[in-house]
C-alpha cells in the first residue's frame, strides 16, 4: 500500500452493498438540491460582493480599534473570467 492509496479490500455483505447505493443516491440528491439552490442565488451573491467592495471603498476597512483604512478601487480583487463561484464545505481542520 502506498502512502497515496489508503483503499483497503475487504468483503462487503449484500446488505451492506445495497445500504451504501441507498445512502450515496441520497446524498447525491441531497448535493444536486444544494447545488442548485446556490446557483439560484448567484445574482444576488454578485450583488453582495459589490456591495462589501462598496463599504470597504467607501467606509473603509476596521484595522484595529477604530483605525480604519479606505481601500483603494484598484487594490480590491478581480474575478477570473469564466470561473463561477463554488460553494464548498470541508469538514473538520487538517491535521485532525
Amino acid at each position: 500500500m502506498t502512502f497515496k492509496n489508503l483503499f483497503i479490500e475487504h468483503d462487503v455483505t449484500p446488505e451492506v452493498k445495497a445500504w451504501l447505493e441507498e445512502e450515496i443516491a441520497e446524498q447525491e440528491a441531497r448535493y444536486l438540491a444544494v447545488e442548485g439552490a446556490m446557483a439560484d442565488l448567484a445574482p444576488m451573491r454578485e450583488k453582495w460582493y459589490q456591495e462589501f467592495f462598496d463599504r470597504l471603498t467607501k467606509h473603509g476597512f476596521n484595522q484595529d480599534g477604530d483605525d480604519k483604512i479606505i481601500i483603494k478601487p484598484s487594490d480590491l480583487p478581480v474575478k477570473p473570467k469564466d470561473r463561477e463561484d463554488k460553494v464548498v464545505w470541508k469538514y473538520g481542520i487538517d491535521g485532525e
